[in-house]
């Protein structure tokens, strides 16, 4: 750190210091300025200058600081100097005030501010990628965050100083005024009667009010500036068109026409998208056939011998397909044109903001509407890797044309997709290489839940390679027909090492991109992220104020149910977000991963708490304790839940074993509802059920959490109350009874 740093700092810290020292923050309230108003008003009329000039020099040191009382302050000012001069001042004042703050934290704060502001700094970030010094404006017209926090996190950005003043300067003088304007009044108020003044009360209403009106003028600036650069139509045929057919897309429209409004649907291939056609219904019915042929290898530890199990794999595709029959009706053409939905076959593309060309078998058709809703989903993404052209690669969207069950399998992906089919294929017959680049499997699962999975794997015989980096694909592995896949790892010593996996099928599962490609969104200034998705806003609104996106094209969930979270939330925004704007919020996201065990987890993982720097509280509960897991033979599997520490509040429950997916729910429930574990312990459950785990894990907590002192006295009182001596200690059992099973994490 340079001496001028230094020197920076410890001045700062000194005026911080001083300014509380001082007790300039306990002197500036309404009675102290109402006791010393007329002394100081002289003071204003004798020497203007000076009692001007100090004020603007206090104001902006503040707002330089970021020292606590700058909306007081700005009340003050209304009150001392009236509207006009005190809107001048303090627009000035503080204006100034908030680019020496962004240029101390540009200077002194960058690392301790991104850590500090990791959230809102990211919002901010992706706002400015999209609007630049418009979102800025936004910013200071609807105060969205603390404007001490805009200034800091402003200047971690590349923005310059001089772009930073002018956009503050406008952003800030509405409100600046609204707040002056309070404080005019409040000067004028000599008796209590006169708080029901009109003029105090409406400013007091402006000051509620201006939120709301400021954000219909940003809409208003933004749909402006959209018509400038596009010519806007007389009128629109739709409400609502919708680009995608999948889970998003039909939520998208079913909402849409649940409200009456006019909605086109479009989709280029197969109504229900991924899900229904190639992910979530084909992929369980293939881990329900899996499971079976598990269930009859394990059945001799039930006392029933039904032998080794015989594998039809075509059947076992015959009964893949079926499901996928029988789910179709749910997501078809004609149960959506019954609910008011126009369905439309072809390509979308977006000629403007406003109208939408459809290429199809029908031919041509532009259809002009007010909002677009982009739900388009996602591909499989292929790794690049030497040779590969050479071989047939497996994805989840095409291994569901095979016809044999590969002998020799290798995946590529230690993700979700890759743990639910290589296990499935292992079950069924294959002999299945996992190959995951990472430390461990579902990466962004705890460790002990990934090592829980790896040691089920490896118990049913798949093979898991993990820190293990595909190099290239060889077509001839020399044995007539199989391939080889060269990879590289470290040995026991940390040396780098080549080794070569035979297979005769290659499964590619390394995550999903997003599909944004063809529908002249780039051509329309729309961001694509970093990660392959469309940017947009906690609104799921893009930097063209009438286009939104949910569902995988906006990420970063590739999850059905969260597309179709998404989906309520663009469809209700666009509709009605004039009036009101709901933020998508995804702290109780469920996600299941459905392999045996099963992993889900809603909330926040032990890492995630860890690598954000949150305080948690972990209890521990394991299923080998539940009467029904043992029942059933069941018993592998806990459940985890990370609380605020000292409190009842759930921050996210981890759940591994048999239902794993079902017990969520419960604690969904209660995270979305700010339901907390004594409530959930108080809740009646049927025994015995694995339901009984979600209050047998609150009985955990609650068991670390019991009034030590309270329980000190009634154990003295009940001791009374059997006639006993003081001394005389209670009788203590040899064998701990059902209750001390229950165990708290760490």
């Amino acid at each position: 750190m340079t001496t001028r740093r230094v020197v920076l700092i410890a001045v700062i810290l000194l005026l911080v210091v001083g300014f509380f020292l001082s007790g300039a923050n306990e002197y500036l309230t309404l009675g102290n300025l109402k006791a010393e108003q007329s002394r100081f008003q002289a003071w204003l009329a004798d020497d203007p200058v000076t009692v001007i000039g100090g004020f603007f020099a206090i104001y902006i040191a503040m707002a330089a600081l970021s020292l606590p009382g700058a909306t007081l302050m700005t009340v003050l000012g209304g009150a001392l100097f009236g509207l006009g001069w005190g809107l001048l001042i303090i627009s000035f004042a503080s204006t100034l005030g908030a680019t020496l703050a962004a240029l101390i934290a540009r200077t002194l704060a960058r690392g301790p501010l991104e850590r500090r502001f990791a959230s809102q700094l990211e919002r901010i970030n992706a706002g400015m990628r999209r609007e630049g010094a418009f979102y800025l404006f936004t910013l200071r017209l609807i105060p969205l965050f603390p404007f001490f926090v805009i200034n800091l996190v402003m200047g971690l950005t590349r923005m310059r100083l001089v772009t930073f003043y002018w956009v503050s300067q406008l952003g800030m003088l509405p409100g600046t005024a609204v707040f002056v304007n309070a404080g005019r009044e409040l000067g004028n108020l000599e008796t209590l009667s006169g708080i029901l003044s009109p003029g105090l009360i409406g400013s007091f209403v402006l000051i509620g009010f201006f939120p709301w009106l400021a954000r219909g003028l940003v809409a208003i600036a933004k749909r402006k500036r959209l018509a400038r650069r596009y010519v806007r139509p007389a009128s629109f045929g739709h409400d609502i068109v919708v680009i995608g057919g999948g889970s998003a897309g039909l939520v998208a429209s079913y909402i849409a026409a649940a409200v009456k409004a006019r909605v086109v649907l479009v989709e280029r291939d197969k109504l229900g998208g991924d899900c229904l056609n190639t992910g979530c219904v084909p992929s369980k019915a293939l881990i329900r056939a899996a499971r079976i042929v598990t269930e009859i290898r394990g059945s001799q530890r039930y006392g029933i011998d039904a032998g080794e199990p015989r594998v039809d794999f075509p059947t076992v595709m015959r009964h893949v397909h079926r499901a996928i029959r029988e789910v179709e009706p749910h997501d078809s053409r004609d149960r959506y044109e019954g609910l008011g939905v126009e369905v439309v076959a072809g390509e979308a593309r977006l000629e403007d903001p406003w109208r939408v060309r459809v290429v199809g078998e029908d031919g041509e058709r532009l259809l002009t509407t007010r909002h677009v809703i982009i739900a388009s989903g996602s591909r499989p993404r292929m790794p690049d890797l030497p040779g590969l052209e050479h071989v047939e690669v497996l994805t989840s969207d095409t291994l569901w044309q095979l016809a044999t069950l590969p002998s020799r399998l290798v995946v590529l992906g230690g993700g979700s997709i890759g743990c639910e089919l290589g296990q499935s294929f292992a079950r069924l017959g294959s002999q299945v290489s996992l190959v995951e680049m990472g430390s461990q499997l579902l990466p962004r699962e705890d460790v002990d839940t990934a090592e829980a999975l790896c040691k089920r794997f490896d118990g049913e015989g798949l093979t898991v390679w993990l820190d293990t980096r595909a190099i290239r694909v060889d077509a001839d592995a020399g044995d007539g027909g199989g391939h080889v896949l060269v990879v590289e790892r470290r040995n026991a010593v940390g040396e780098a090492v080549t080794e070569r996996i035979v297979f005769d099928r290659l499964l590619a599962a390394i995550g999903r991109q997003a599909n944004v490609a063809g529908m002249g969104l780039e051509s329309l200034g729309v961001e694509i992220c970093p990660d392959g998705t469309l940017s947009v806003d906690e609104s799921l609104q893009s930097v063209l104020p009438n286009v939104w996106a949910c569902g995988d094209v906006a990420g970063p969930f590739h999850l059905t149910h969260a597309g179709a979270h998404q989906a309520w939330h663009a469809t209700v925004n666009a509709l009605f977000g004039e009036l009101k704007r709901f933020r998508v919020s995804y702290s109780a996201l469920p996600a299941v991963t459905y392999t045996d065990p099963e992993v889900a987890r809603v909330g926040l993982s032990e890492k995630e708490a860890q690598a954000r720097g949150v305080d948690v509280e972990v209890t521990r509960y394991e299923l080998s304790e539940l009467d029904r897991a043992i029942t059933e033979g069941l018993t592998e599997g806990f459940v985890k839940i990370l609380t605020v520490p000292g409190k009842d509040r759930i921050l996210g429950a981890t759940v591994v074993g048999h239902g794993a997916g079902e017990l969520l729910a419960g604690y969904t429930l209660a995270m979305t509802h700010g339901i907390g574990l004594n409530k959930l312990l108080g809740t009646v459950h049927p025994y015995p059920t694995w339901s009984e785990a979600v209050k047998a894990s609150a009985g955990v907590w609650k068991n670390a959490h019991k009034p030590q002192r309270v329980l000190g006295w009634l154990e003295r009182y009940f001791r009374w109350r059997r006639g006993e001596p003081a001394a005389v200690q209670p009788d203590t059992p040899k064998r701990a009874g059902r209750g001390s099973r229950e165990k708290k994490g760490n």
